[in-house]
Parts: C-alpha cells; structure tokens; sequence
C-alpha cells in the first residue's frame, strides 16, 4: 500500500469524512494535524498547490485534494486502484 498522508485539524468534520473513508478502505495513513500549526499549514499548502483548506490528502506522492475529491475519486472507482499500486 502507498504512502497516505492527511493533513487535518481537530474540529473539521470534512477531516472526520476523509479519514472514515479511508479507515473503511484498510488503508493506512499518516495524520498531520495543523490545528495549532501555522507553519506546518503553510507547508501543507505549498505542497497542495496553494490549497489551505484541510484536509489535503496525499496518495503515493500524489495529491488527492479535499475530502469531496477523495469521495469523488471513490465513485469513480479511482481510489482502490491508487491504494492498492
């Protein structure tokens, strides 16, 4: 399985969704919580292509985007393929 990162903050319900999407999965991920973390938010962004919104999620390397894209990419059919690479 990939590499899986979540950068998220404590009370973000879109964070919870994500998360509960990918626990649902099997998958395995890394949670960077940027709750009290302007640095470590601004690195985020800068990784996600100027996105500050959380979360960002990172699959292999590649980024996901938010919550509603890693759904999306789910009614695709899209993200078992990239958590299974």
């Amino acid at each position: 399985m990939p590499e899986i990162i979540v950068y998220s903050k404590s009370y973000c319900p879109y964070c919870q969704a994500a998360k509960a999407l990918l626990t649902r999965k099997g998958a395995v991920f890394t949670e960077i919580d940027v709750t009290t973390d302007p640095e470590g938010q601004r690195a985020m962004a800068k990784k996600a292509n100027g996105r500050s919104t959380v979360p960002q999620i990172f699959i292999g390397g590649q980024h996901i985007g938010g919550s509603d894209d890693l759904h999306a990419l789910d009614a695709r059919g899209g993200l078992d393929p990239l958590l299974k690479a």
